[in-house]
C-alpha cells in the first residue's frame, strides 16, 4: 500500500507514471478492472462536487466497492484517535480518500496503517490529485509537457501550491505564479519546489502582470475563495482588481495554440468571464474530466502498484 498525501512524496518517475497513466484512462477508458475486489472509502469533511464524485467514479470503474463518509460518521467526532481509526480502517478498507480544510497533518497520521492507503484529496496546504488532472489535460493537449509554460493567476491556494511542486518534479516545465500581493503560495513551498528538483525548478512568482514573461502556453486560474470559504479582509476583492482572465488578459499572454484552465467551481464574472470560460480556448470541461481520470491512476497506484 502507498500514500499520496503530498506530491513532494514522489519521484519525478512516479509523477510522471500517475499523468501518462491518467491520459491514458482519458482516451481508452478504464479497463479491465484492476481494483476488483477492493474496497475504497471517501471521507469528506467538506463539501465536495467534483473530487467526491470523480474519486467514487473512478473507484467503481476500476471495479471497487465504495463507502461514503460523512464529517461526523467516524468515532473521529467521539475521541477516538486518528491513529486507531486508520488502524481499524485498514481492516476493511484497501484505500481511503479524505477531503478537509485542515493542514496535511491529520491526513499523515490517518497514513500511519501499513494496511491502509490513504490519498489527500485538498488540504489547507496543498492539492495533489488536481494537479496530477492538470498535468494529464496539459499532456493531452500538447502531447509533451517538455517546454510549456504555464501561467497560474491567482490566489496562491492549495492548486496553487500543488502546481509548484508538480513543476519541480517535472523537467522542462515551466511555471509562473502570478498572484496578489499578500495571496502568494507561501515561500516554504516555493523552497520545497526548489529543493525537490536540486535548484532546477523553472518556478517563479510576481505580483503583477507587467512582471510575465509571455507568451504562455496555457492560463490557469482558481476560484478566489477556496471551498468558498470568507477571508478576514472585508475589502479583499480589491486586492484581486486586474486579475481576473477575461478575453484581454487572455489574448495580452496568449500565443498560437495558448489554452486556459480552470480547477472549477468558478465564480463566473469573478475571477473568469463567461467569455473565457466557455470560450474556444478552454479546456476547463476536459480538465474536469481528468479529474476522474487522475483519480483512477492514483488509486490503482496506491493500491496494485504501476500497472503499465
Amino acid at each position: 500500500m502507498r500514500n499520496l498525501i503530498s506530491l513532494a512524496d514522489l519521484t519525478p518517475a512516479e509523477l510522471d507514471h500517475l499523468v501518462r497513466r491518467a491520459v491514458t484512462f482519458g482516451r481508452d477508458g478504464i479497463v479491465p478492472k484492476p481494483l476488483a475486489g477492493r474496497q475504497v472509502g471517501l471521507y469528506f469533511r467538506k463539501s465536495s462536487t467534483r473530487t467526491r464524485t470523480s474519486f467514487w467514479s473512478a473507484a467503481t470503474r476500476l471495479g471497487a466497492d465504495v463507502i461514503t463518509f460523512g464529517p461526523n460518521e467516524l468515532q473521529l467526532t467521539t475521541g477516538e484517535t486518528v491513529e486507531d481509526t486508520a488502524r481499524v480502517l485498514g481492516q476493511y478498507l484497501d484505500a481511503l480518500v479524505v477531503r478537509t480544510n485542515g493542514d496535511v497533518e491529520e491526513i499523515r497520521r490517518l497514513g500511519s496503517s501499513e494496511d491502509l492507503a490513504v490519498v489527500n484529496a485538498l488540504s489547507l496546504d496543498e492539492h495533489p490529485t488536481q494537479a496530477i488532472a492538470d498535468l494529464a489535460t496539459l499532456a493531452e493537449e500538447f502531447g509533451s509537457l517538455d517546454g510549456l509554460h504555464l501561467l497560474a493567476v491567482g490566489e496562491g491556494n492549495s492548486s496553487g501550491a500543488a502546481l509548484a511542486l508538480a513543476a519541480a518534479l517535472t523537467p522542462g516545465l515551466r511555471l509562473t505564479l502570478l498572484c496578489p500581493a499578500g495571496y502568494e503560495v507561501p515561500k516554504e513551498t516555493l523552497d520545497l519546489a526548489a529543493e525537490l528538483s536540486c535548484g532546477k525548478a523553472l518556478v517563479s512568482q510576481v505580483v503583477t502582470a507587467d512582471e510575465v514573461e509571455g507568451p504562455v502556453d496555457a492560463v490557469y486560474t482558481s476560484r478566489w475563495q477556496t471551498m468558498g470559504v470568507t477571508k478576514e479582509n472585508p475589502d479583499w476583492l480589491k486586492d484581486f482588481d486586474g486579475f481576473r482572465i477575461d478575453r484581454a488578459f487572455l489574448d495580452r499572454f496568449s500565443g498560437p495554440r495558448t489554452v486556459f484552465l480552470h480547477d472549477l467551481p468558478a465564480v463566473r464574472g469573478e475571477e473568469v468571464t463567461d467569455e473565457v470560460l466557455d470560450g474556444p480556448s478552454s479546456r476547463a470541461w476536459r480538465q474536469a474530466h481528468h479529474k476522474m481520470t487522475a483519480a483512477a491512476a492514483v488509486l490503482e497506484w496506491c493500491v496494485r502498484g504501476i500497472q503499465d
